[in-house]
């Protein structure tokens, strides 16, 4: 039987910080809680009862974390949203990311990125790699959305909207609120 440790290989990171750190950091100064450890998963996943939860398996992946992030940022232009958002670095907190997995991911290859919606350590909605890399950041928003207006009640500002869109101009140079033409 292959665990996951042995997929896994040792716990020490996989990348240099200084190449995660770019990746991290989109979702983090957004606002997404960075869940470095067991005790973190633990505390937002098995802490948070009634409340949804939309988690992203971050990821230096080319092919698909490319639109995994902005996909993410996007859904929160819906006018309700997930009350936590949190993220794990694939590669990096391994010890987190092994207990994620085998927590909540049981049975499923180990790829990243991913993207959940969860409530009560329920998976709503699970996006995983294949399904990323294979479409665009709006389908990836459209696809959590469904699941926002189906189980979440926080509802979003127009502050937060405008935020949000300054946010994803400086960090994209694209207003993903502009007609298409």
């Amino acid at each position: 039987m292959i665990s996951i440790d042995s997929l896994m290989g040792n716990q020490g990171p996989s990348y240099p910080e200084q190449i995660v750190a770019p990746y991290r950091k989109e979702l983090v100064d957004y606002g997404f809680d960075h869940l470095m450890t067991v005790e973190d998963v633990n505390r937002v996943i098995a802490g948070s009862p009634g409340k949804v939860i939309m988690l992203v398996l971050n990821s230096v992946c080319g092919c698909s974390a490319r639109v995994s992030r902005p996909g993410a940022l996007l859904s929160f232009f819906n006018h309700v949203v997930p009350d936590i958002k949190a993220t794990l670095f694939a590669g990096m907190e391994k010890e987190a990311v092994a207990h994620f997995r085998a927590s909540f991911l049981s049975g499923i290859t180990p790829s990243s990125p991913n993207i959940l919606v969860m409530k009560d350590g329920q998976v709503l909605l699970h996006l995983q790699r294949h399904q990323i890399e294979t479409t665009d950041a709006g389908s990836i928003a459209d696809a959590l959305i469904a699941v926002y207006n189906e189980h979440c009640i926080r509802e979003t500002t127009e502050a937060e909207r405008a935020a949000l869109r300054e946010y994803f101009i400086n960090l994209y140079q694209v207003d993903p609120l502009a007609p298409q033409e």
